[in-house]
């Protein structure tokens, strides 16, 4: 990224021969990451093949290449040297294509039964009430629904929020056998990371959710970054229902490495579950940069699998507050060489302030980036979560100022 000496992603090549792992999913970059720091040579496959992608591993290709997402990545990953492989998100709409790569190689994560299991809304609900936890109302039709906005239409395969619309009634969109009509809760809309493995669930990390914000140019329930919380800061009572939860989700479901799960805490400080995300999540990587704990690291050995020994902790905890946020392009534009120089220049100056990288997932030149597609992830640090929500809120901006000065993509393909 040219972002300067302090970037703890510079990891030199250690003696000697580094296992391979090759990483799956629409967009791997975080995770490919952290696991080239923990000592793996990283094969990726994603939809975006990013220039950080591409700099942290020794293959980037893009999950297109070899066919229509998401059958390509089967022919894809044959492509890759033999050893391990895990996945990232919106593969757990997917279990089939889990599956068949895990027939040709060790599956670091959840197989495709178990995915399937704790996606169907019927058995999580049910799982959840035997536990004394909530799940939102939620229908498989519309009949009898009301139309005012109080219910929410979203697609069972989905992920980052696409998709979601309120239900204002009308003839069921086609394939609504694929969706769920689901009652809004009102509350604090959290992301809760934790490392499941036979032993049980550990939670490592508290988000705030950033969803639809205006500054971030993301549509009406678009993911669009996080604002971790100490845990500690929870009320206790809503620890121990997560402390319940991770319970259930590493023994009645059987749960493996790194999970997510999106959840609403109500004014009574009840937790609502809304998704369970069976992979390693968005948000998980705050927690990285705040710990220094490698998050491939727990995820592989949560699943069995050996790391290479070498994890520097204690040279990459930043402690404090971190926060993300991704944008999202107003237009298509071009990825042209200058604006992408001048996001050089801010994250340089950025990463020097906060000691990691202050962008991810950029672009390479040429090509475009197309209209509602994002487009950078921004990354701010400061000593409380407010402060480093509005550091990222200006960020934000001077990004956008930047790209405001970037031409048109034309009319070809974009990301």
């Amino acid at each position: 990224m040219g972002c300067g000496s302090h970037d703890p992603d510079e990891n030199p090549r250690q003696p000697g021969p580094r296992p391979s792992l090759v990483i799956v999913g629409a967009s791997v970059r975080s995770l490919a990451q952290s696991a080239r720091r923990a000592g793996f040579d990283v094969h990726a496959v994603d939809l975006f093949r990013d220039r950080d992608l591409v700099a942290a591993t020794v293959s980037a290709t893009l999950a297109t290449a070899s066919g229509p997402y998401p059958e390509g990545l089967i022919a894809a990953t044959r492509r890759c040297p033999p050893g391990p492989w895990c996945y990232t998100g919106a593969l757990e709409n997917h279990p089939l294509v889990i599956d068949r790569i895990a027939r040709e190689r060790p599956l670091a994560g959840i197989p495709g039964a178990t995915v399937a299991a704790v996606r169907d809304h019927r058995r999580l609900r049910d799982a959840l009430h035997a536990a004394g936890l909530d799940f939102p109302e939620t229908h498989f039709t519309p009949d009898g629904l009301p139309t005012d906005g109080s219910f929410l239409l979203k697609p069972v395969a989905s992920a980052g929020g696409r998709g979601i619309v309120r239900w204002r009634g009308g003839p069921p969109p086609a394939g609504a056998a694929a969706a769920v009509w689901q009652r809004v809760v009102p509350g604090a809309s959290l992301a809760v990371g934790f490392a499941a493995s036979a032993a049980g669930a550990r939670l490592l990390g508290v988000s705030r959710q950033l969803v639809g914000r205006a500054w971030c140019r993301a549509a009406a329930f678009a993911y669009c970054g996080s604002v971790a919380l100490p845990p500690e800061t929870l009320p206790r009572g809503v620890r121990d229902q997560l402390e319940r939860l991770g319970r259930l989700l590493a023994g009645e479901f059987g749960l493996r490495g790194l999970i997510g799960v999106d959840v609403v805490v109500d004014r009574r400080c009840r937790l609502h579950v809304i998704e369970v995300n069976p992979r390693p999540t968005a948000s998980l990587e705050l927690y990285e940069r705040a710990t220094g704990e490698s998050l491939a690291r727990a995820h592989l050995a949560a699943c069995g699998i050996a790391c290479p020994a070498g994890d520097r902790p204690a040279e990459t905890a930043r402690p404090g507050s971190w926060a993300k946020a991704v944008l999202f392009a107003e237009r298509a534009i071009a990825c042209d060489p200058r604006p992408l120089a001048a996001l050089d220049g801010l994250a340089a100056a950025w990463t020097e302030a906060d000691g990691w990288p202050a962008l991810a997932d950029i672009p390479g030149p040429g090509g475009g980036i197309a209209r509602g597609a994002p487009i950078v992830t921004i990354f701010a640090h400061a000593a409380t979560a407010g402060a480093a929500l509005r550091g990222l809120r200006r960020r934000t901006a001077a990004v956008r100022a930047v790209l405001a000065g970037a031409g048109d993509a034309g009319s070809g393909p974009g990301r």
